[in-house]
């Protein structure tokens, strides 16, 4: 792997159920199991999944004209079942984007389906990962020790 390809985030335990999660550039957030109002996991991989695609929407329609309204919202169903445990499925995002009155609202909004499709055909890390799968493993690094 190169270094301009390495992906990382650390996550502490501030108490049970309550996470932060760090990046290496110094942004936080905190997360935890959904009883207060941090981020469940299920809430983030939403969000990484409504983020990646409006980034790349925004980056290719917004050269045309701003956006008089740029929202994205993500949903699905987390079901639990014996053949392939937790999971979300019907995973669904929608955006709603307007532009204004105008040439450059008009090429804008030539452009919205065309980079809709392209983030998801091609562009968005988050959402190809999810729909192709990528294996995960998971590694004990030490510290079990009660000494």
């Amino acid at each position: 792997m190169s270094e301009d390809s390495f992906r990382s985030v650390q996550i502490e335990r501030t108490s049970v159920g309550n996470y932060v999660a760090r990046n290496v550039r110094g942004g936080s957030m905190s997360l935890g199991t959904g009883e207060d109002t941090s981020f469940t996991p299920v809430e983030l991989l939403l969000a990484a999944i409504a983020g990646c695609t409006a980034v790349d929407v925004d980056y290719i329609t917004s050269r045309r004209a701003e956006p008089t309204q740029f929202s994205v919202e993500v949903t699905g169903d987390k079901i639990r079942d014996e053949t392939g445990g937790n999971r979300m499925q019907n995973i669904r995002v929608e955006f709603t984007v307007t532009f204004p009155e105008g040439a450059d609202g008009d090429r804008a909004r030539e452009a919205l389906p065309r980079s809709l499709q392209q983030s998801h055909d091609r562009l968005c890390t988050v959402s190809r990962t999810v729909e192709l799968g990528s294996p995960v493993s998971i590694v004990e690094t030490g510290g079990s020790s009660g000494d």
